[in-house]
């Protein structure tokens, strides 16, 4: 260590930052480290209750976290870091405003995760949205309401049909939970509020490149899961795959093609661009090479976690096997990762990490869901609310788990709340045309 009191630098405020910095300022005594947390976001958001929060069940803002709020011993910068020399112990830092600067560190921890794995399709990156953050829950739901205003407030058949047509592209956790819980918002919505619309105008697909869909569950547990959106009216396409979706003309390599305002992209997730940018050894994936104890590989005072990083899994015999990118791997990651940090700083030697996941639990709409605990398969609504009471207890901070909570108290006294707020998506849009027209007269 370079002084007596140790610089700690977690690059990203996701799963594995805040958990690691909230447990190394709980183990380290006041002034025994600083340590600072770097995130282009002041939050961290909880990724599996987003589905839930596109839907009305809970409220957008209580699935995230403020870092500030929660590590009060640390200090946070909001901002990116583009560059890690760690020859040198030196990050190169981006703030939300202002000139770039370097920050220099005795520990680093490179957790900044992972983003959208999208592909050269035509017309994506200009019609399509992802599913990774709050603000993209939040234009998810206002679109599909906005669409069914759209749809009731006309009667040309073709705007109806490609306002009522929704495409989801990728069946793993993220996809099937958002395609599921909208499509049980919309259905409510349209019997409820919406008499012009049939109940049989809605087109939902979702489109999957595999022949299968949740490929962390059993395959008779996922061959139910498309059964039960099935019977639901939803259109599933496995083996198919979206060759372009140009100008709201989306084409699918089954051959069909169709109008559609709204595509959602999940289709899986690659590791942070930066890590490019390091002098860290990567693996042929392009993710940290770490050892079992979260070390980076070939170093003494580098480490990472989650999906960024690839750790070696002891739960399993296969050789080269390494844990999967999952928020269950990445919170027990990080308690691990903070321990050994601790553990080092003191003397003491790290420990390795070794954790069989338990299992996986899906929503699949109110009181609909799927699971599979310890082997043991789980369908309706058992699984629904095992899927709610295991995310509540995972969710960050004390605050957020009774606020979460409230919301589904209040969900299930009142009824749904399906109001679009489309003006948030654009919010200068109407002051704008009024500056523009004085100046015009």
């Amino acid at each position: 260590m370079s002084s007596s009191r140790p610089r700690i630098l977690i690059v990203g405020g996701g799963y594995v930052g805040l958990y690691t910095a909230l447990r190394l300022q709980r183990k380290l005594t006041r002034g025994a480290a600083e340590i600072i947390v770097v995130d282009p976001q002041s939050h961290m958001t909880y990724q599996p209750f987003l589905p839930e929060a596109a839907a009305g069940s809970i409220e957008p803002r209580h699935v995230v976290v403020s870092l500030r709020r929660v590590l009060k011993h640390c200090t946070v910068v909001t901002g990116t870091v583009t560059q890690i020399t760690h020859r040198s112990h030196s990050a190169t830092v981006s703030p939300s405003d202002g000139a770039a600067y370097e920050i220099e560190y005795d520990i680093i921890v490179v957790a900044p995760g992972s983003v959208s794995r999208t592909l050269p399709i035509p017309g994506l990156a200009e019609g399509a949205i992802g599913f990774k953050n709050v603000g993209e829950a939040i234009f998810l739901r206002n679109k599909v309401l906005s669409c069914l205003d759209a749809a009731a407030s006309t009667t040309e058949h073709a705007v109806r049909r490609r306002a009522l047509t929704f495409t989801f592209v990728g069946g793993g956790y993220a996809g099937i939970e958002a395609f599921a819980e909208l499509e049980d918002m919309a259905r409510y919505a349209v019997k409820k509020y919406y008499p012009q619309i049939g109940k049989d105008e809605m087109r939902w697909i979702l489109v999957e490149a595999s022949p299968r869909i949740l490929p962390e569950v059993s395959l008779d547990l996922a061959a139910y899961t498309v059964d039960q959106l099935l019977r639901r009216g939803m259109d599933i396409r496995l083996n198919t795959r979206l060759e372009s979706m140009v100008d709201g003309q989306v084409v699918l390599g089954d051959g069909d093609s169709y109008a559609c305002d709204t595509v959602v992209w999940t289709a899986g997730v690659k590791p942070n661009p930066l890590l490019r940018a390091t002098d860290l050894r990567l693996d042929s994936r392009g993710r940290i090479d770490c050892e079992a104890s979260l070390r980076v590989r070939g170093t003494a005072d580098a480490w990472s976690a989650g999906d960024c990083a690839a750790v070696p899994d002891l739960s399993v015999s296969e050789l080269g096997a390494r844990t999967a990118p999952s928020a269950q791997h990445a919170v027990r990651q990080a308690k691990v990762l903070a321990d050994n940090i601790v553990s080092v700083i003191r003397g003491g030697a790290p420990t390795p990490y070794s954790h069989k996941n338990a299992g996986s639990v899906a929503s699949l709409g109110l009181y609909k869901g799927v699971a599979q605990i310890y082997g043991i398969k789980i369908r309706g609504v058992l699984a629904w609310f095992l899927h709610r009471t295991y995310h509540v207890s995972r969710v960050p901070t004390l605050n957020r788990k009774i606020r979460v909570l409230a919301d589904w108290t209040l969900a299930l006294l009142f009824r749904r709340e399906v109001t679009s707020l489309g003006q948030i998506q654009d919010p200068r849009r109407e002051f704008t045309t009024a500056a523009e027209s004085a100046v015009t007269h």
